[in-house]
């Protein structure tokens, strides 16, 4: 089948897509305009995600796909070996499929194989990484593939909303001082300064955003905040997360998933960049800011930081 005609990308309006994406928090997040461009172009589709599930429901819950479903669940399992049996069950929703965008690490084509023993339908190779090598940022080179359904120039931007949101300007800054890895965060110690500064010089509340690695790191620092004015948001479902952060009135994090959800939710966003490529990586939108040092983020000094968070704080 193919749905590069007219015809058949009329019918796939009628029909099921299937957007596979693996990868973490900002993997998944730089992916949502994907779902939303398939969601505006096949409007009466069948739009349905597998990713990891703390991070699928998003979709969902923004009306970008009406179903998610975790992609490590055991009835999946058989599809990435060779050699086993398939699960009935998966194999029939598969076959149900007219198109399927696998943004999967599949190098030896293994799914790709096994998925082609149950449907039928269009499977549309992605990358499971964006090719840092040409600078262009990670949204839109996971928008590519969808030239094959003729959607051409698709915002980039990762956008989520749903009832219940706030719009910002609450009184309230987030902070997150933790990322997925070691060189990419700023020291702790500057953390702790600007938390002071914050504390002596606004009259802000402060919302610490944290998973279970940035445990000690966001207790130390609750300790620094008066209790009126301290929120905690520790190892919470990423929707919670999401709905605390759209009443922020700011974000200030690293380069990490939290910061990419925060820029998703568009409140303003200060990231400390640290070694990664950041035209690639950086949240797109017109509400993130970065800052960096050449000789890394230890050298990132906190009068630096302040200043950008006061212009980030006026920012319309």
């Amino acid at each position: 089948m193919t749905v590069d005609d007219s015809s058949s990308a009329s019918s796939t309006r009628q029909g099921r897509i299937l957007v596979i994406r693996g990868g973490a928090i900002g993997d998944f997040i730089v992916t949502l305009p994907v779902l939303a461009a398939l969601r505006e172009r096949f409007p009466r589709a069948r739009l349905e995600v597998l990713a990891y599930p703390n991070v699928a429901p998003l979709a969902v819950r923004a009306g970008l796909a009406d179903e998610a479903r975790a992609i490590e669940s055991r009835p999946l399992a058989g599809f990435f070996a060779r050699g086993r049996r398939l699960d009935p069950a998966e194999s029939e929703r598969l076959a149900a499929c007219e198109v399927i965008f696998s943004y999967l690490y599949d190098p030896d084509g293994i799914f790709r194989d096994n998925v082609a023993r149950v449907t039928r339908a269009q499977v549309i190779p992605g990358p499971h990484r964006p090719d840092e090598t040409q600078g262009v940022p990670a949204s839109v080179q996971l928008l590519a593939p969808l030239e094959r359904l003729a959607i051409f120039d698709a915002d980039p931007v990762p956008r989520l909303r749903w009832a219940g949101m706030g719009g910002g300007r609450d009184g309230w800054i987030a902070l997150h001082p933790g990322s997925g890895s070691p060189s990419k965060n700023w020291p702790l110690g500057h953390w702790e300064d600007l938390v002071d500064r914050l504390v002596a010089g606004t009259d802000l509340g402060l919302v610490l955003v944290g998973g279970e690695a940035e445990g000690d790191a966001l207790e130390g620092l609750g300790r620094r905040i008066p209790g009126p004015r301290r929120r905690l948001l520790r190892g919470q479902p990423l929707d919670g997360v999401a709905t605390h952060l759209s009443g922020c009135q700011g974000f200030i994090g690293h380069d990490s998933g939290i910061t990419h959800l925060a820029a998703a939710v568009g409140i303003p966003c200060l990231a400390l960049w640290g070694p990664s490529n950041e035209p690639v990586w950086r949240p797109p939108g017109p509400r993130v800011r970065t800052r960096s040092h050449p000789a890394g983020l230890a050298a990132l000094a906190v009068d630096a930081v302040w200043d950008g968070l006061r212009a980030l704080l006026a920012c319309p």
